[in-house]
């Protein structure tokens, strides 16, 4: 089935007719010794920070660019995924008429930002297999639905959705397929960012917080058509992301053995968790992760969370999510770490 997806008809009429902001460095972005720099109306004594940050991230999106294999223009930075998410809505959801529709137990931004923008948020739930209910959804579909938001590998459960199902999703609904791929690189599956080409409705969302280990200076990634990525460029901040985020993410990516080395280390301590958790016996049910947390099913899990918190363990008690009754959420630490917790749940009567 071919889409006739057309992203005219999506974009809100004022974000079409915006005339963006240009700022000192979009107009100039030549650099040399020799230039005096007399248009931003910046402090001049040099500290390293007087100066405003490239607006484009250039150098950054090359080095992101090598290690993905994405083109620079197929590419937005923000401030944190939360930041491209917010503008995913405020370029494509028009307040108090359009909806988006997400897909629980899922991360709880896409409600959080749905409600700042005054947009409907339908619910469609996974299935029992935390896969995509892709008839449900295709139901819930009217013509005010702007967005549909997967995460895969999914957070909280770690499973990674259908790629058939993602591709009915894609061929068959007209608006945008907002794939969050947080940790995409701790699983097997190929990034879906490498099918831009193929769906144009397709939106992937990447972040340095996870496997790069850079939660700290908020950097997340958007991955679509040089169409999409321009109607973002139009409405978000001239200087998102700061020169100090730019520079420590240049420096860690051009580490990327060291980043792939503790990727490795990681699957590997989460494969031993897995094994281990197993053995405890108040452990009624542990979902396969693709990504670095498991989810368990506990008996009683405020207790359990308690108990743990007494040990001096902070895990993530997801049992106010749908289909999450009773569920813990373990992410994967060091070696050391999870050794502790190990012996420790093992003492838990």
């Amino acid at each position: 089935m071919k889409n006739t997806f057309n992203l005219k008809t999506l974009v809100r009429p004022n974000v079409a007719a915006l005339e963006p902001y240009s700022s000192a460095r979009d107009e100039f972005t030549e650099t040399g010794a020799s230039m005096v720099f007399l248009d931003a109306n910046e402090n001049p004594f040099e500290n390293g920070v007087n100066r405003y940050p490239d607006p484009q991230q250039r150098r950054l999106k090359k080095e992101i660019g090598t290690i993905k294999g994405i083109s620079e223009k197929n590419m937005l930075l923000g401030n944190g995924s939360d930041e491209v998410l917010d503008l995913l809505f405020r370029a494509f959801c028009e307040p108090a008429k359009d909806n988006i529709i997400t897909l629980p137990p899922t991360y709880g931004m896409y409600k959080v930002l749905a409600g700042i923008n005054n947009i409907e948020n339908r619910e469609v739930l996974l299935t029992e297999a935390f896969q995509p209910n892709i008839p449900a959804i295709l139901e819930t579909v009217d013509a005010q639905t702007k967005i549909i938001f997967l995460c895969s590998p999914n957070n909280p459960t770690g499973t990674a959705f259908s790629e058939a199902k993602i591709k009915q999703l894609l061929s068959s609904f007209k608006g945008l397929v907002v794939i969050d791929e947080a940790y995409i690189d701790f699983s097997e599956k190929e990034s879906w960012s490498k099918k831009l080409a193929r769906f144009p409705n397709l939106v992937v969302t990447q972040t340095l917080s996870k496997a790069y280990g850079m939660a700290g200076i908020r950097l997340g990634i958007c991955f679509a058509s040089e169409e999409i990525i321009a109607v973002l460029n139009k409405i978000k901040p001239p200087y998102n992301i700061n020169s100090l985020t730019q520079e420590k993410a240049i420096h860690r990516l051009q580490k990327i053995s060291t980043t792939n080395n503790e990727i490795d280390s990681l699957i590997i301590e989460k494969n031993k968790l897995y094994k281990a958790l197993l053995e405890v016996n108040f452990i009624n049910k542990i979902i396969p992760s693709e990504a670095n947390f498991i989810l368990c099913r506990v008996d009683d899990a405020t207790k359990r969370y308690n108990q743990l918190l007494e040990k001096g363990f902070v895990v993530r008690n997801r049992s106010s999510q749908p289909l999450c009754e009773n569920m813990l959420r373990f992410t994967v630490g060091t070696p050391e770490e999870n050794a502790r917790l190990i012996a420790s749940l093992k003492q838990l009567q």
